[in-house]
């Protein structure tokens, strides 16, 4: 196996340490070191071949992956605390991971509709979230939709091992949960929340939780949201509109200085107005109004839709915070070209955890930390951990997601 650097050693020696078993803790070291230095594909041989000179060393790791019973909880744990040693987050921000599957049987796998491809796609979906640590967004953790087809079928369950505890949860649900794990998780005070619900009829309800939270966050809402001016909240006032009809109606636009991650700095147009939200009022406590927005195009056609609670911060300042869910698809973008995101071979729940906990682990350490100055170099591993990797590994393990 080739050897690791110290700074890589450090990382693995912290997000792997409730890896109970010491054999666990070194394939998870050489699953990682693979995904770092394999070119191209990262298939279980091709990591295997990178990192081992054992004939057997594939079997392991894909014994280590889809079969090992490992949390992998407590290893997005560690990534996080890991990632804020680095700095402090200035946001998080939840993404998803449109996986491209051929066939049925991998686990989660559906017919999703893609918007910004613009195609429907037989895939796997996953919700990722992002602390932004100065300019790079950090996976920290995810979470893996599963339609309402593969938790009401008990074969499915089985054949996938999806846990009793697990059942069907929204997309909103699901990236709820992940702004819960990472507040949970943290002692710092939880920076703004940025997704994009655009797609999603029901952004109030997300709205509600975020605020009744004491979340901070800006969202993009589909056109349909239904809101109300402020201004006009009287007795006799209108009946709630939808947010894409009201926006451009309220004055004109105000000039604002956009800050990307990079540093990339924009003066684009933005029209704005404090906004009444239907449903997201919290019981006992005044009626809280939201600022929306969105970029004016030069044909002065409106961009995507955003919502903020952050009214007392600057405009500009707000609006930079919409340049992350750019550079959060970039990411993924980049974890699914250098760091096999899109490689997972197996079929089960616990092995497609597995493997993005490790992917997220390599990307971290990627662009969290300097470049090695020597190449690893490589050892033999011993045979006998080897024998019994092999004896435990079924032959099919490795089969292609199909």
């Amino acid at each position: 196996m080739q050897s690791l650097n110290a700074s890589l050693t450090t990382l693995s020696g912290n997000i792997f340490s409730s890896l109970r078993r010491a054999d666990q803790r070194r394939w998870a070291e050489a699953y990682l070191l693979g995904l770092l230095v394999t070119p191209g594909k990262k298939s279980v041989r091709r990591l295997a071949d990178a990192v081992s000179n054992s004939p057997t060393a594939a079997q392991s790791l894909r014994q280590f992956i889809s079969i090992s019973p490992w949390d992998w909880d407590p290893v997005m744990h560690e990534l996080t605390h890991w990632a804020e040693g680095h700095g402090t987050p200035s946001a998080w921000t939840i993404g998803r991971a449109v996986l491209p599957k051929r066939g049925e049987r991998s686990v989660g796998v559906h017919r999703y509709f893609d918007s910004f491809t613009g195609r429907t796609l037989n895939c796997q979906l996953g919700i990722g979230a992002f602390a932004y640590i100065g300019t790079v967004p950090v996976p920290v953790d995810w979470r893996l939709h599963l339609p309402a087809q593969w938790t009401e079928d008990p074969e499915l369950r089985r054949g996938a091992r999806i846990p009793d505890t697990m059942h069907y949860r929204s997309l909103q649900i699901q990236a709820l949960d992940l702004v819960d794990t990472l507040t949970s998780r943290t002692d710092l005070t939880p920076p703004p929340v940025v997704v994009d619900l655009s797609d999603d009829p029901d952004t109030g309800l997300f709205l509600r939780a975020l605020s009744q939270r004491g979340h901070d966050f800006v969202i993009a809402v589909p056109p349909t949201l239904r809101v109300h001016p402020v201004v006009e909240r009287s007795p006799s006032a209108p009946a709630f509109v939808s947010a894409k009809s009201h926006l451009p109606s309220g004055g004109s636009p105000d000039t604002v200085l956009v800050t990307a991650p990079g540093g990339q700095q924009e003066r684009v147009r933005v029209q704005s107005a404090l906004v009444v939200v239907p449903g997201t009022r919290t019981a006992g406590l005044p009626e809280h109004p939201y600022r929306l927005f969105t970029e004016m195009l030069p044909d002065n056609r409106t961009g995507p839709l955003w919502i903020t609670n952050l009214t007392h911060r600057r405009l500009d300042e707000v609006v930079s915070l919409t340049t992350l869910r750019t550079a959060t698809v970039a990411s993924v973008t980049t974890m699914e070209r250098d760091f096999g995101l899109l490689d997972f071979e197996g079929r089960s729940l616990p092995g497609w955890y597995h493997h993005m906990a490790l992917v997220s682990a390599a990307y971290a350490y990627r662009h969290l930390t300097p470049a090695p100055q020597s190449q690893p170099r490589r050892i033999y591993l011993p045979a006998r951990h080897s024998r019994v990797a092999a004896k435990n590994t079924p032959q099919r393990s490795g089969a292609s997601s199909s």
